[in-house]
């Protein structure tokens, strides 16, 4: 059965080759037709006299050894043949076992070592140039100098105040006419406050690197969140700014008790919850408790963990009550909402009569647009109606003092 497949193969290959080099010959007998007028010919005989010679017999004439020469000469195009049989180099040394990757490697490195470098065709000797040297090109003329492609008329006033004038006004003339690359930064805040400029800071001074403000860090957050929550439990009059912000390691429990205690309180005015690891699950908390609350001016969510749809439903709380003036929620989890939920979330917000500043990075315009546009008419809806109460009260108060007297 091997040797019927095997010789099926050769034949196929042999075929093959035939058919490929009649067809070489008649490609090239067909380009040469364009300049000869002799028909093509292989080996001394046209080629229609190769069209009822049969492949079989020319090849049961041939030895194993014409055979295997001739298999090694094509290059099968079948997939379903195994690539040792498909290419022309056949390996006849046997197996000598799995890869081993790292030995493989080993040996292509000691090789690489162990072979010397090609001589150079003319050795390297110091000063001798070997090969073209590389000549840049030569740089274009300057057609005119920069005095002649300047020419401004200033007239004869501003000429004569600009040559008397000292560096110390022309330093203050930059800063004031906004030439900020003209100066360093010494000399530029010199100019705003009004002082004298730094010694050796002129135009022909040497500018030198101002030292670094070295701030004190921000002191940790010493509030005690047990004691916090059982002030917003007992509605305590004086608590009216919670600030939780940067606490490590909050609780759920926590979380849970105190947006549930703030459904019932009626004195705590901001909320600061930045970066404590709030998630979806205690965001949703806190949208229950913004829908039930009445005193809330401001919440910050900040730098936590909120997903986009959290985002959507804290903002959708916010209509529920009409205290809440102030909203942030940015840098959360998701740095990108997505133009489905920025959209959700501008209609949301032009549905909200009281909130008057909106925390969140809006990335198409507009979004932000709209978004921007209706906080403004908010804000400007308050200044009239408090203008319109403050005038009410001045007027009422005139005619009470009239009445009196």
């Amino acid at each position: 059965m091997a040797e019927t497949i095997e010789e099926s193969y050769e034949s196929a290959v042999t075929r093959k080759v035939v058919r490929t080099s009649l067809k070489i010959e008649e490609k090239s007998s067909s380009t040469k037709t364009t300049t000869m007028t002799t028909p093509a010919k292989l080996f001394g005989r046209e080629l229609a006299s190769y069209d009822e010679v049969d492949v079989d017999e020319l090849l049961s004439k041939l030895t194993q050894e014409e055979l295997t020469m001739l298999a090694k000469e094509v290059d099968p195009d079948d997939n379903f043949l195994p690539p040792n049989q498909r290419n022309n180099y056949q390996c006849e040394k046997d197996p000598t076992g799995p890869l081993n990757r790292k030995k493989l490697i080993e040996h292509i490195n000691k090789q690489a070592l162990e072979t010397p470098d090609r001589p150079e065709v003319k050795p390297y000797v110091p000063g001798v140039i070997r090969g073209k040297k590389w000549i840049p090109p030569p740089q274009p003329e300057k057609q005119r100098d920069a005095e002649e492609q300047i020419s401004i008329d200033l007239g004869d006033e501003y000429e004569q105040a600009l040559d008397t004038a000292s560096q110390e006004e022309i330093i203050d003339l930059a800063a004031i006419l906004g030439f900020h690359s003209m100066m360093n930064q010494d000399q530029y805040h010199a100019s705003l406050l009004n002082k004298g400029q730094p010694v050796g800071l002129g135009w022909d001074g040497i500018t030198k690197a101002t030292k670094p403000k070295i701030f004190p860090m921000d002191p940790p957050n010493d509030t005690d969140p047990d004691d916090t929550v059982k002030r917003v439990q007992e509605n305590d009059q004086k608590l009216t700014d919670l600030n939780w912000n940067n606490i490590k390691n909050i609780s759920d429990e926590k979380f849970e008790k105190l947006f549930e205690a703030l459904k019932t309180n009626t004195h705590l005015e901001v909320l600061s919850l930045v970066n404590v690891g709030l998630n979806d699950r205690t965001a949703q908390l806190l949208a229950d408790a913004l829908q039930v609350n009445s005193t809330l001016r401001v919440v910050n969510v900040e730098t936590n963990f909120i997903s986009p749809a959290g985002v959507v439903s804290l903002v959708r709380a916010l209509l529920a009550t009409t205290s809440v003036e102030e909203f942030r929620a940015s840098n959360q989890r998701s740095q990108v909402l997505g133009n489905k939920i920025e959209m959700e979330i501008t209609s949301l917000v032009e549905q909200n009569p009281t909130l008057l500043r909106l925390g969140l990075h809006l990335e198409y315009s507009d979004a932000r647009h709209r978004v921007a546009s209706h906080l403004q008419r908010n804000i400007d809806r308050i200044r009239k109606d408090l203008t319109l109460r403050l005038q009410f009260r001045f007027f009422n108060n005139l005619q009470k003092g009239a009445r009196s007297q």
